[in-house]
């Protein structure tokens, strides 16, 4: 397949920054990395060390050859390309130095010789290298500040930084042969359970969304939610609410999924009456919850599986519920605007026909059917990717050879040959390439992540960083679960400022998870599940919204007002998890009614927050209404059956006193225009 570099850009790039041999490398490691994992996957699994050793050494390869040293928007020099060869190399180096001599690595066990510590520095070096280049300063600065952390003490390698750290956060300190034991040679660092969860599961379900994306998959799930809400107030932002729900599953990020369903959605909410703004934030707060909707819930369903000893469709399951309460709040907020604004849906003529849709691409569903049915099955979730992964090939090959041999023109009838077969064949090879090679890519920023976070997690493990940051959580918080919780909801917004969701996940429920288990007795599961909730805020809340700013740039507005918009649609990421703690019931199960009462009273507390905030719902809601809307939703909140009762009655009586002031406005509205229509001048 011939790709030049202007066909084929970078993310990121102008055409023609990458010289063409450059391109072909990248493609032809991305496809060697997928096939790796595909192998690995289905057919021939391999050791641990094996697997996340091959895994990350082809991602760094790719990161070194996307990236280069002075960054995607300038053409390497020559000192450039030395500095980057040498990064490519020293990739080379760490991982396959490690497959050639794990038996005698795994043999000397605690007793390393000067070249394994040599070989651990420059895979320490060059993993912190590709972090800096694909996924940020700022997850590459923590990386480092944890290794000098290790270093850190009066036995360590850097005695003197001992006297600048405060007393709880002291240590004995370790020496480079230890640190490197722990981050290179051991199972607790880089090669640790994080890259081992982004090596198998994340990557195989990546993977499984590129061939989605390829074949066509995005563009079936956006016309099915326009055909599906399109003639409602406000259609096309009800539609970018589902289609992102269903998107942002397969993408695995929501800045993806924002430019990719948001240059569909955003104009149209635009052209139906919202401001820039909203329409940025209503794309952006939507695409954030397609990272916490099931079946994939991008790489954090795998982690909390793995921490959790929880079996992964069990995660699935358990997530559906409070998924749907976050779709539900943005949709309610979607729809308030639009009755506010005195909106209307876009005409039929200009909306697909859902009949057609499904016409087209009912073959799309298939593969998440197959997906679905092999997760009930309880196989592992790598070997469901496999499968699932080889359902797209066999229905697109299948649709497409329907599609060959009957889909022709009345007018200019064609005739089925050879060369017709091989045209169809070289384009078949060619989405498969790109498939596998978007694959590779998607994954480089994730794996890289999860590797460093290996680092954070080795130094928090050896020195015991982990249990001192959960005493500190205690006395801040004083002991108060509610203080707790805002404390972690403030660090994952800062963590996130510089870090990846996932990355920013593992590092807060290594530090804080202990605390909130232990000292605050809330579940494990609901406190990984709180954590994970809470790193997805730094796409929507300023003044790093990622999101947000993704959305802004598509619909023409500034950053920081989109980013505002987002933090308000998005609040159930807020919401929700402490829904969780106080009602523990519609994670870790209970009797029916108590679900069905805790599932009823979240519904109609995050339909009065949206109605509190617009200050609508049927007509304009004053003053003391809303007053009593916030009271009564902390009161549903509250973990008392009475207290949320009658938190539950304000509301319901609320809301319906602002139906009937509507009912009653309209009647009046219709009386007056009864009244005047005598009196209007004829035509």
């Amino acid at each position: 397949m011939s790709m030049t570099s202007e066909e084929v850009p970078l993310p990121g790039q102008k055409p023609g920054l990458q010289p063409r041999p450059v391109v072909w490398l990248i493609t032809l490691i991305g496809v060697g990395l997928s096939l790796f994992q595909l192998y690995t996957a289905g057919v021939e699994p391999l050791g641990l060390f094996y697997q996340r050793s091959i895994h990350l050494a082809l991602i760094m390869m790719m990161a070194f050859l996307i990236f280069p040293v002075g960054g995607i928007r300038r053409r390497r020099g020559v000192i450039g390309w030395i500095v980057d060869i040498a990064f490519f190399g020293g990739a080379v180096l760490s991982g396959f130095y490690l497959c050639y001599n794990l038996d005698a690595i795994f043999y000397r066990a605690g007793f390393w010789n000067q070249t394994d510590i040599i070989v651990g520095v420059i895979a320490t070096i060059t993993l912190l290298e590709a972090s800096r280049r694909a996924v940020g300063l700022g997850m590459t600065v923590i990386g480092c500040i944890a290794i000098v952390y290790v270093l850190a003490g009066p036995r360590g390698a850097l005695p003197w930084f001992s006297d600048l750290l405060p007393g709880v956060l002291g240590h004995r300190g370790y020496g480079i042969d230890r640190l490197i034991g722990q981050l290179y040679l051991g199972q607790e660092g880089i090669y640790g359970l994080p890259l081992g969860v982004a090596a198998t599961y994340v990557f195989i379900f990546v993977l499984f969304g590129a061939f989605l994306e390829v074949t066509g998959a995005g563009h079936f799930f956006i016309d099915l939610a326009y055909a599906a809400t399109g003639r409602q107030r406000g259609g096309p932002a009800k539609a970018s609410v589902i289609a992102s729900a269903a998107m942002g599953s397969i993408s695995g990020s929501a800045i993806a999924n924002v430019v990719t369903t948001g240059a569909f959605t955003i104009p149209l909410m635009k052209r139906l009456g919202y401001r820039p703004a909203q329409a940025a934030g209503v794309e952006a707060a939507a695409s954030t919850g397609g990272q916490i909707m099931p079946p994939l819930m991008g790489a954090g369903a795998f982690l909390i599986a793995e921490y959790t000893n929880v079996p992964y469709l069990e995660i699935v399951k358990i997530s559906i519920l409070p998924a749907i309460l976050y779709f539900t709040t943005v949709y309610l907020f979607v729809h308030v605007i639009a009755v506010k604004e005195g909106m209307r849906g876009l005409p039929a003529s200009e909306l697909p026909s859902l009949a057609e849709v499904m016409k087209r691409g009912w073959h799309f569903l298939v593969p998440l059917a197959v997906l679905v049915y092999l997760l009930v099955r309880a196989m592992s979730p790598t070997t469901v990717g496999f499968y699932a992964i080889l359902s797209i090939v066999a229905v697109a090959v299948l649709r497409a050879l329907i599609t060959l041999l009957f889909a022709e023109d009345p007018e200019r009838p064609r005739r089925f040959d050879a060369g017709m077969l091989a045209g169809a064949c070289r384009l078949g090879l060619y989405r498969l390439v790109q498939a596998l090679e978007v694959g590779a890519r998607n994954a480089v920023a994730v794996s890289v992540a999860c590797a460093v976070a290996g680092i954070i997690v080795g130094a928090v493990g050896l020195t015991g960083l982990g249990l001192k940051f959960s005493s500190l959580m205690v006395a801040f918080s004083g002991g108060n679960i509610v203080l707790a919780l805002l404390l972690v909801l403030a660090a994952s917004l800062v963590l996130g400022m510089g870090l990846p969701v996932t990355a920013s996940y593992i590092v807060l429920i290594v530090l804080v998870g202990p605390a909130l288990t232990n000292e605050f007795g809330i579940p494990l599961l609901i406190a990984h599940l709180v954590v994970f909730w809470y790193s997805q805020d730094s796409n929507v809340t300023p003044p790093i919204a990622l999101a947000g700013f993704a959305g802004a740039a598509i619909a023409g507005c500034r950053p920081m007002d989109a980013g505002i918009q987002a933090w308000k649609f998005a609040k159930g990421l807020y919401l929700i998890p402490l829904f969780m703690v106080f009602n523990p019931e519609i994670i870790v199960g209970g009797p029916v009614h108590v679900i069905a009462w805790n599932a009823m009273i979240a519904l109609v507390a995050l339909g009065a927050f949206a109605a509190t905030l617009e200050g609508y719902l049927f007509t304009r809601l004053g003053v003391v209404p809303r007053l009593l809307l916030a009271f009564s939703m902390v009161a549903v909140f509250y973990p008392s059956f009475l207290v949320e009762l009658a938190g539950f009655v304000t509301i319901c009586a609320v809301l319906a006193i602002n139906r009937l002031q509507s009912r009653a406005g309209m009647d009046d509205g219709a009386q007056g225009q009864v009244q005047r229509t005598p009196e209007s001048p004829g035509p």
